[in-house]
């Protein structure tokens, strides 16, 4: 399987959002990737509403894949689902129990998009171990989450690798995606390690060759 590359929009130029995310499609882009922050679950604020969503969904081919670092992803989870999100991953640790888990990956589900679960670099990935048979994909992130342009977390590629096994042993079919510090070295790493999905924002936005940086990530 060819790697996918999921430009974050975090990093993108505010004031052309669709012009920046159309460049992302056109030099090579499958995925563009819309942080979603509260203020709660993390510090920073993003003005990704379901609105956002909405508008912004149809106007290019790429996968909508939405990431939401919230406090209550129960509730939010479908209604960016039914804004147009394709992928809707939520946070493992902004759940009580994992009855709430199952829960919002069923509400997701329910509400049209395919559903991923993140965990933070301190959380032990033994906490997934519950819910590899229910989602579609799990994603690792690499630096602390709620601000972009942080270092990469190399303790990171060890556990991309125990999930990856993980998945093997149980034969399934789940994608590991990867978000923070990534460029063309540390993504290299995570492929490495058994990543599919290299989020890469202030890597690729805001920079003139950014088809050849992405061209390279997709080379991986």
């Amino acid at each position: 399987m060819s790697i996918i590359v999921s430009p974050s929009i975090l990093a993108a130029n505010k004031s052309a959002i669709l012009d920046d995310m159309l460049l992302a499609e056109k030099c090579g882009a499958k995925y563009i990737h819309i942080d979603v922050m509260d203020g709660v679950f993390v510090p920073n604020v993003t003005e990704f509403t379901p609105d956002f969503v909405s508008k912004y969904h149809a106007s290019h081919g790429m996968v909508n894949d939405v990431h939401i670092m919230v406090e209550d992803p129960l509730v939010l989870g479908p209604i960016f689902a039914k804004a147009g999100a394709d992928i809707v991953t939520f946070h493992l640790e902004a759940c009580e129990d994992p009855e709430e888990v199952f829960a919002t990956i069923k509400a997701i589900k329910e509400a049209g998009a395919k559903v991923g679960i993140s965990i933070k670099p301190g959380t032990p990935v033994e906490a997934l171990s519950l819910f590899y048979e229910e989602v579609d994909l799990i994603l690792v992130m690499s630096v602390e989450p709620g601000k972009g342009g942080q270092p990469f977390i190399e303790a990171s590629t060890d556990r991309i690798k125990t999930i990856k096994e993980e998945i093997e042993k149980r034969k399934l079919s789940v994608l590991i995606e990867v978000d923070g510090g990534i460029n063309q070295n540390t993504g290299a790493l995570c492929v490495n390690a058994g990543a599919d999905v290299l989020v890469a924002g202030s890597y690729l936005f805001g920079h003139e060759d950014i088809k050849d940086r992405l061209e390279a990530l997709l080379s991986l």
